[in-house]
Parts: C-alpha cells; sequence; structure tokens
C-alpha cells in the first residue's frame, strides 16, 4: 500500500489571485506558488491581500522547498512574507527567480537559496521527484510541474495557453505530457481555469505584434505610450521592435519596467539594442514621432506611472495634445472602475488612447475551452481539479472534464482551505486549513477583517467623537460635553444637530449619576448609547460614535 499525497489550496480556488497550494507526502511539504491578491474598493487602505500562512506556519520545519511556476504577481508576489515564516529553498526558472528576487530582498531574506531550473530538469525536493515541463504564457518561462509520487503523477498546468507561434519560439511541451500519459499515467490533474468560460482558441501572442506595427505606421509623428504590465517580456519585445522598426527610440516608465526589462536584457530573453532606448527625461528634446514610452499601470493601480500621467501628477513625464495612449492589457476583474478612471484623465488631456475593444492590442495568456479540452485528450488524468479562478470558471472547467471522459466522481471542485488526499482508494476529500484573507497594509500584514470593517463605516459614514470630563464622585460635568464630528452632516445641519447631541449626553449622564452606577467604563457606554440613538433618529446614518471619557 502506498503512501498517500496530501494537497492543500491556501489560495486562488474561488478568486483570481492569491495562488498558493502545498503538497505532502512522508511528512514533507513542498509549497507550489505564493502569490498576492490586489485590492477592491471594499477593501480601503490595503496594499496586498495574501494567502493565510497558518498551516505553513504549523509545519514550518517540515517544508522542504518552495516551487514557483511562473513569474506573475498572483504567483509570486507573496513570496517575501512566507519566507519570515518558513525557511526553504526556491525553485524557478531564471528569469522567473529573476523577477521575484525583489520580493526576496525587501524581506531582508538574502540568504534564501535561489535554485535556477531549465526546462524539462527533474529535481528532487523532499520526497517528491519534480519535473518543470515548458508552457507558453505571457511571461517568458513559466513551468508545468509534474510531481512523481508514491501515487502516480500529479500533473500542475500552471498558467498557459498552447501558442503555435510564440515570440521566442517555446511551446507548451504537450509531447511531454503525452509521453507521461502514456507511460506513468496522469494520476491527478490540477489546470488553469482563467478562461474556462471561453470558446475556441487564444490567438498567437504575434498577433499582437502586427497590430503594434500597424499603429505605428498609422500614427508617424505622434508621441506613442503603451502601457502594459511589466512581466509580460514578449509584449515588451513586440512594441519595442515596431518602435525601432518606424524610426523610434524606446523609453521606460516605472520602476518595475526598468527592473524587469534590465533582468530580461541581463539573462538574454529582450533583444532591445542599447542605442534603441533613451532615459525619459530625454524624450522631451525628441520630435513627437520619435518616441515610444513603455509604461506600467496598465490595471490603472494607484501611484501607477500611467494614473500620474493621466492625474498630471507625473514627475518624469507629461501627457500632450495629440498623444496616443495604448493600454495593451485587460482589466483584471475589480479594476476595472480604475482602469476606466485612467482612460478618462488621459482623454480629458487629449490624448487618443487605444484598448483591446477597440483594436487587437492585447491577447491573453491563458488557455480558452479548446486549449482546456486538448491539454485533457492528451494527459487522459485519473482524476481532475480544476484551479486559478472565480468559481464559476472552476465550474465550468470541472464540467468540461467530465465531457472529456474524466470520470464524474474523480471531479473535485475545492475552494480555498480544501484539503484533498490521493490514495491507493482514489482522490477524496480530506479536511480544511485556514484559508482567509492576510490583509497588508503598507510592508506588514495584521489588518483584520475587524478594522476594513471600521474603515468602511468611516468612509460611508463619517465618525462622531464624544469628549466629556466627569467627576466620578458626584457625577457633576466638569467640562464638555465637546462634540466632533467628521464625514457625518453639511456644515450647514451641524450646530442644531450638535446641541441636540450635547444635550441628550448630559441627560444620559444624570440618569446614570442618579443610579449611583459612575464608573468609566458605564459613562463611555451610556454617550455612546445616546449619542447613537439620536444620530440614527435624526439622520437615519449610522457613524462611528467615538466616546472619549475623562475622570477628575
Amino acid at each position: 500500500m502506498a503512501d498517500p499525497v496530501r494537497i492543500t489550496f491556501l489560495g486562488g480556488l474561488g478568486e483570481i489571485g492569491r495562488n498558493c497550494a502545498v503538497l505532502e507526502q512522508h511528512g514533507r511539504l513542498v509549497v507550489l506558488d505564493c502569490g498576492v491578491m490586489f485590492p477592491d474598493p471594499e477593501m480601503p487602505g490595503v496594499d496586498l491581500v495574501l494567502p493565510d500562512f497558518s498551516y505553513l506556519r504549523e509545519n514550518a520545519e517540515r517544508v522542504a522547498g518552495i516551487v514557483l511556476s511562473h513569474g506573475h504577481e498572483d504567483h509570486t508576489g507573496g513570496l517575501g512574507f512566507l519566507l519570515r515564516e518558513v525557511s526553504a529553498p526556491v525553485f524557478g526558472s531564471a528569469l522567473t527567480l529573476g523577477l521575484a528576487r525583489s520580493r526576496v530582498e525587501e524581506a531582508g531574506l538574502t540568504d534564501t537559496e535561489l535554485v535556477a531550473v531549465a526546462d524539462n530538469e527533474r529535481r528532487r525536493i523532499g520526497p517528491f521527484d519534480v519535473e518543470f515541463i515548458p508552457v507558453t504564457h505571457s511571461v517568458p518561462h513559466g513551468f508545468a510541474t509534474a510531481f512523481h509520487t508514491a501515487q502516480g503523477v500529479v500533473l500542475h498546468s500552471g498558467d498557459f495557453k498552447l501558442d503555435l507561434l510564440p515570440v521566442d519560439g517555446r511551446r507548451t511541451d504537450l509531447a511531454r505530457i503525452g509521453q507521461i500519459a502514456a507511460g506513468e499515467g496522469v494520476r491527478l490533474l490540477l489546470a488553469d481555469s482563467t478562461n474556462a468560460e471561453e470558446p475556441g482558441f487564444t490567438r498567437s501572442e504575434t498577433s499582437v505584434g502586427e497590430t503594434f506595427r500597424q499603429l505605428f505606421a498609422e500614427r508617424a509623428g505622434r508621441r506613442i505610450v503603451v502601457a502594459c504590465f511589466a512581466s509580460h517580456i514578449h509584449r515588451i519585445q513586440q512594441v519595442a521592435s515596431a518602435a525601432i522598426a518606424s524610426g523610434r527610440k524606446v523609453a521606460l516608465l516605472g520602476r518595475s519596467m526598468l527592473r524587469n526589462v534590465a533582468i530580461a536584457r541581463e539573462l538574454g530573453l529582450l533583444a532591445i539594442p542599447a542605442d534603441a532606448l533613451v532615459e525619459v527625461e530625454e524624450v522631451d528634446d525628441l520630435e513627437p514621432g520619435e518616441v515610444c514610452v513603455l509604461s506600467t499601470g496598465s490595471q490603472g493601480e494607484p501611484m501607477s506611472a500611467l494614473t500620474l500621467l493621466a492625474a498630471g501628477e507625473n514627475r518624469r513625464l507629461s501627457i500632450a495634445e495629440g498623444d496616443v495612449v495604448i493600454l495593451s492589457s485587460h482589466a483584471i476583474p475589480g479594476n476595472e472602475w480604475a482602469v476606466a478612471r485612467a482612460m478618462d484623465g488621459l482623454a480629458r488631456r487629449g490624448a487618443e488612447v487605444i484598448h483591446s475593444a477597440v483594436a487587437h492590442v492585447h491577447e491573453t495568456g491563458h488557455a480558452k475551452q479548446g486549449e482546456l479540452q486538448t491539454l485533457l485528450s492528451v494527459a487522459r488524468p485519473a482524476a481532475f481539479i480544476p484551479v486559478h479562478g472565480e468559481y464559476r470558471h472552476l465550474l465550468r472547467h470541472a464540467r468540461l472534464a467530465i465531457e472529456m471522459g474524466v470520470d464524474e466522481d474523480a471531479v473535485l471542485l475545492c475552494e480555498d482551505g480544501d484539503q484533498v488526499l490521493l490514495s491507493d482508494g482514489g482522490v477524496d476529500f480530506d479536511g480544511e486549513v485556514p484559508a482567509g484573507y492576510l490583509y497588508v497594509d503598507g510592508t506588514v500584514g495584521g489588518v483584520g477583517r475587524a478594522v476594513l470593517r471600521d474603515r468602511r463605516v468611516l468612509a460611508e459614514e463619517g465618525v462622531v467623537v464624544v469628549v466629556v470630563t466627569v467627576d466620578i464622585r458626584s457625577g457633576e460635568v466638569v467640562t464638555g460635553p465637546e462634540i466632533i464630528t467628521r464625514g457625518w452632516v453639511h456644515a450647514a445641519e451641524a450646530d442644531e444637530l450638535i446641541e441636540d447631541a450635547r444635550t441628550a449626553v448630559l441627560k444620559a449622564i444624570a440618569g446614570l449619576s442618579a443610579e449611583g452606577q459612575l464608573d468609566a467604563e458605564s459613562l463611555r457606554r451610556v454617550v455612546r448609547r445616546a449619542t447613537g440613538r439620536l444620530v440614527n433618529e435624526r439622520t437615519k446614518r449610522r457613524p462611528m460614535i467615538v466616546p472619549v471619557v475623562m475622570e477628575t
């Protein structure tokens, strides 16, 4: 009887981002990816959302290694936070490690062992024999990972697409997956579900390059700014090639764009001649038709280069009448409002804004239904779990697997926190672990749901602070009550309400004094209750009530 394999999902199931899973065998653990999710408007003040590391923290001494499938932030952005809890070597392609290194250095963990692996290389990580299979995605050098275990092969697709004409010629290695299927067999497949609702096949990334060449030709004489993900090295290559072919110099705007282009050029993954690059400060010295600026901020992120351009607050560059701004991306779910606001700001400054709804300036890096069916037909898995996607994506992918012949009883629809056990008897659920959101505000975690709830109340209803000094012995109000409000009512309405609130507080304190129950906690309670009751009755609002009671 072979030892079972346990798989724990800490993020990425039922959401876009926070991708993190743990494989366990013979008492040792391997972590697969550790990503972040970007906050939505319901998370005021939050910078990033991480997986809950409780399970890994409790089992830190059993972690044999961390495997990164590719270099996107939703798979690597939480690495620095994880390494504060767990000390283990990190495995990935040279580019993936290069992109992730800044996260490790920011955490002050420069002694972390980073192990670069090549295409089709196999590595022993604890009890796991891990094979790194090339896949095509929107960031170069991504991997599917085949974990050769006592229970057979557990294959994780990573983020992938089937691009027959990739920019760098590196295709998804279906042949190797087919060899595994025909030999050992794929016992369990976990596959990317992002585009499981989209019929057909994705177009090749090279098709976007054709669009850029056309746009650059049609807009000769005008300055062009292209915003895309700084990790999308293939997109950057195609934009740069189109710009250079049209006689333009390329300037880089945004810290991550500068860093990632330098890493990719050093690794030989990006071919931009040094004499084609100029500093963004030199752009104004060139004719508009001689310039192409590559910028970060295509998702409308606060303080990103493009968002600052749209607001007229970028210190290094300004948008001028007649400029062309191309957003070479789709908005991540939840970011639509921020992207729309950035586009509107650019248009107000006189720019022509081109995006994926009006021209083919973006192609997804995630497989659509036809490609997902192709992977299922090649891998022929005995069991299947859809990963990486919102719940509806996972559900549609599960149905696709059943349509492709996977036994319905061997298709599990999992969510964050679920554990599954792969054993001689099959695959089934095996308990749950904590997998809630860990909010990051600034550089540290610790922002809980209660803090977010308070922030939402402050944002939506405002705050009322009641300051009063009371003589505990006599029950006499020595000073106050002074009532301070922010974000509650318009100033013209405030005087009468504040005076009525003062009266209500004095009456409540007098009543408490008559009952002989004077103590600081009781005073705070009646002050909060009296103020809240009046505020709600008169305004139908529920601001945060903060009683400040001082004793004499």
